[in-house]
């Protein structure tokens, strides 16, 4: 009987990680909101993060790509600003009224 390895992706991995404790409450927080163990809250939370860091790569590369790609001065210029806004965050500008 032939057995089928787990790929990579399918295993699990026991990792100890150390939290510091000003995150703590927060992720005991969540467990206990979602109905979570604090483990998989931890997975949950990270898994999360990995994904939000995943988008804003994702949308750096878009302004970047718009921003080389756009004509108008001023269409460039308001695409120089979602590529500053994309690297520096939202509050790059003080005048700035997107949020």
């Amino acid at each position: 009987m032939a057995t089928q390895r787990k790929t990579a992706s399918a295993r699990s991995v026991r990792q100890s990680v150390t939290i510091p404790a000003t995150l703590v409450d927060a992720v005991r927080r969540t467990a206990k909101e979602q109905h979570l163990t604090m483990s998989r809250a931890l997975v949950a939370l990270a898994e999360r993060g990995v994904r939000a860091e995943s988008e804003a790569k994702e949308q750096l590369k878009a302004s970047f790509n718009r921003f080389l790609s756009e004509n108008d001065p001023a269409l460039k210029n308001e695409a120089g600003k979602d590529l500053i806004r994309a690297i520096f965050g939202t509050e790059a500008f003080a005048e700035d009224s997107i949020r």
